[in-house]
């Protein structure tokens, strides 16, 4: 019978355990009812609930008005959009600050008033979540009829941010990197007004005007000069910016190529390195943080576990504190954490000799955690078959021969799409490609049969790759058959669109689109291509916290961007959805928003305004938009963008480039470093923690005897 008194140590070492498996802080009260609402808190089904509500609430900027719910953003053609019924968002949105208030409250419950005024991300939760109650109770006063600009929105994004320590941990590191970078950013500045006044004395206005188109167009004034020179570092408008002049004198080509030369090619990349550099030196400090709180969870449940008596052991040099194995085991089984992990812990622990654990190999256990897991297969079955025993010898073989099948199949789906590229759907003759369909179908099911029986069924699905295949060739399979259910068997001429029932037949193309994304299973085979794809999965997986920042930093913008520009532009002729000519303005400037039919890239709503911040991180053709918005506005408004361009194509985009750099360099090493040679590339696992961790140096035991000495929560004798 386990003592009132032991079932509280077990639960907290539960708890400091799954604390170190998070990276969490321990700064949390440890009595029994604190223990149970922080693993209701961290459970599950509270983090996923927690997850919903912040992306109602974000979302909600999509059919809030003005509402982003019709088919088209273009100005030319665009309807009165979907308006959601008046309460219907201010329902939602209450609902969600509800459950922030509660996500709050258990927080401060958890932590206690002191630790709460030590942490300004909670007080600014509490800040944020305050500012929005007012806000919306004084937007429902007005019955659906407020102003488009209200405060609440832009503080939205404030809540993805909180939810996440690595987030939070990304943008201190990159406010901690800015100030690094303010003096390439001077540098950079300085380069432009350099060459400003420079191009300014060269292009001056000349008497006769055919020597003054350069002057016109692109060096009238001193904003427009800089301007045009902003967007030549860019290379946005290369060459249209310099073919005036070297049309005029070749020499005059030297300013640009001069220009062009140091700004973009070493003042950018050398700004990109040191973003790099410094973000890098910045992120491994908050790493390190991470890890100091892994060591002192785990310290920490050993003390909690070395308090019962029992687990003492005598040496020559007086007593030992140590945990008893039987006791850890017991610990881990009731610890949220993946069966990989826990079953590789207790395997090391029940290794002791003496059924006792000391300090240093309790800590030494959880070292598990920060291996790279590698994914074991079942072995294969044993059969008396003399076919079978080589056919389990040749697997390889058949995965080559399968792989050959798919490259194959692509080739003729590829050949008949030349044939029939300039047909109609009248014109074309389905029934040899239907015939290919159905032959590479039966190879496909052959190839998964013979895997099955081969591997086992529970060899086959043990890899991601089989599933992958099974997937595609029964869905080729269903889809085929009720294609032929519906068109009978292929004849000679046969074309079912004749039939009218097209879009069932489309099913056939959607048959071939996945017989090309089926060849996709050629990747893990390929050593590098496999690298690169582990790489851009383990971004996908574990990197979340940057594409979050950049969620977040779009999210403001677009507010920002439909506060100032909503209904600025407005197109010249209201054409109606069922005309939709492609005649374009006459009268508008070459290279003009008007004369390039930019009419969808707009701030009338939330949507239009992101796949317009996207366009301009891009740079292509950015200046057309600088131009636009500065025309029907006023020049200020170039202020907006190019400090848009310079957050997210700068900014994020080189400390985006600079993790894919290191991650794929780590997944390198550690691939070429591994003994494993018969694992593909993609079973291994990394974390941002992970990444790093050979960068990164092991807290001393004075620091974390120091640390847990500051924990008030915590009373240890150390």
């Amino acid at each position: 019978m386990v003592s009132e008194t032991e079932d509280l140590y077990i639960r907290q070492a539960v708890v400091l355990i799954e604390d170190a498996i998070n990276y969490r802080s321990i700064k949390h009260h440890m009595d029994t009812k604190a223990l149970h609402l922080y693993r209701k808190y961290y459970s599950r089904a509270w983090q996923w609930m927690l997850n919903i509500m912040i992306a109602f609430i974000l979302g909600l900027a999509f059919i809030e008005r003005p509402s982003s719910m019709s088919v088209t953003s273009d100005l030319r053609y665009k309807q009165c959009p979907w308006q959601a019924p008046c309460g219907l968002t201010e329902t939602i949105e209450m609902l969600c600050l509800l459950t922030f208030t509660l996500d709050l409250a258990a927080k401060i419950y958890m932590i206690g008033w002191g630790e709460f005024w030590n942490c300004r991300w909670l007080m600014g939760y509490m800040v944020v979540i305050t500012g929005s109650l007012i806000d919306l109770t004084i937007s429902s006063t007005m019955f659906c009829k407020e102003h488009d600009i209200r405060i609440r929105r832009l503080l939205r994004p404030f809540f993805l941010l909180q939810n996440s320590s690595l987030m939070k941990k990304t943008l201190k590191s990159i406010k901690r990197t800015l100030p690094e970078i303010v003096s390439v950013l001077l540098l950079v500045v300085l380069h432009l007004c350099l060459f400003t006044i420079f191009g300014m004395l060269l292009f001056s206005r000349q008497e006769e005007s055919e020597s003054n188109v350069e002057w016109e167009t692109y060096f009238k004034n001193l904003p427009e000069s800089f301007t045009s020179l902003l967007v030549l570092l860019t290379t946005a408008n290369n060459p249209d910016v310099m073919t005036p002049a070297y049309s005029s004198n070749r020499l005059y080509s030297l300013f640009f190529i001069l220009f062009s030369g140091f700004g973009t090619f070493f003042l950018m990349n050398l700004l990109t390195a040191i973003i790099y550099n410094h973000f890098r030196g910045y992120l491994l400090l908050s790493i390190q943080t991470s890890i100091l709180r892994k060591r002192m969870a785990i310290r920490a449940a050993f003390e909690v576990l070395s308090c019962q008596g029992p687990a003492l052991t005598l040496s020559e040099d007086g007593i030992i504190e140590s945990v008893l194995v039987k006791t850890l085991t017991k610990v881990l089984r009731r610890v949220n954490m993946e069966s990989y992990y826990r079953q590789a812990i207790i395997k090391k622990a029940l290794q002791s000799h003496n059924g006792h654990i000391e300090r240093e190999a309790f800590q030494m256990l959880f070292d598990e955690l920060d291996k790279e897991r590698i994914k074991q297969h079942p072995p294969f079955p044993e059969y008396s078959s003399v076919i079978l025993q080589k056919l389990q010898l040749s697997h390889h073989v058949i995965t080559v021969g399968g792989n050959a099948v798919a490259l194959a199949n692509v080739l003729c789906i590829c050949a008949i799409l030349v044939i029939d590229s300039e047909k109609t759907l009248s014109q074309r003759d389905d029934y040899y490609l239907e015939f290919i369909n159905c032959f590479f179908i039966m190879c496909y099911l052959l190839e998964m049969l013979i895997k099955v029986i081969v591997l086992g069924w529970s060899g086959y699905v043990s890899y991601g790759s089989n599933i992958f295949d099974g997937f595609l060739t029964v869905l080729l399979l269903a889809l085929q058959v009720s294609v032929f259910a519906t068109y009978r068997l292929p004849y000679p001429n046969w074309n079912p669109a004749q039939k009218g029932l097209l879009p069932l037949f489309e099913m056939a193309h959607l048959v071939n689109m996945l017989i090309v994304v089926r060849f996709l299973r050629i990747i893990p085979k390929i050593k590098l291509m496999a690298l690169a794809a582990s790489t851009l999965v383990d971004l996908v997986k574990n990197l979340r916290a940057f594409v979050g920042i950049l969620v977040v930093v779009f999210y403001i913008y677009a507010i920002i961007g439909m506060w100032l520009f909503k209904g600025v532009i407005v197109s010249h002729s209201n054409i109606s959805s069922q005309i939709r000519t492609v005649s374009g303005n006459d009268s508008a400037a070459c290279g003009s928003y008007e004369q390039l039919g930019y009419w969808a890239n707009n701030f009338d709503d939330f949507a239009s305004s992101l796949v317009l911040l996207y366009n301009i991180m891009v740079v292509n053709n950015w200046h057309v938009f600088l131009e636009a918005y500065s025309r029907h506005t006023s020049e200020w408004s170039k202020v907006y963008f190019i400090s848009w361009w310079w957050t997210s194509s700068i900014m994020w985009v080189n400390l985006f480039v600079a993790l894919i750099i290191e991650n794929f360099i780590s997944k390198w090493d550690r691939s070429h470093g591994s003994s494993v040679s018969d694992v593909s590339l993609t079973d291994f696992e990394t974390t941002v923690q992970l990444m790093f961790r050979e960068h990164i140096s092991e807290p001393t035991e004075e620091e974390i005897i120091t640390r847990l000495h500051e924990n008030p929560h915590l009373h240890l004798t150390l």
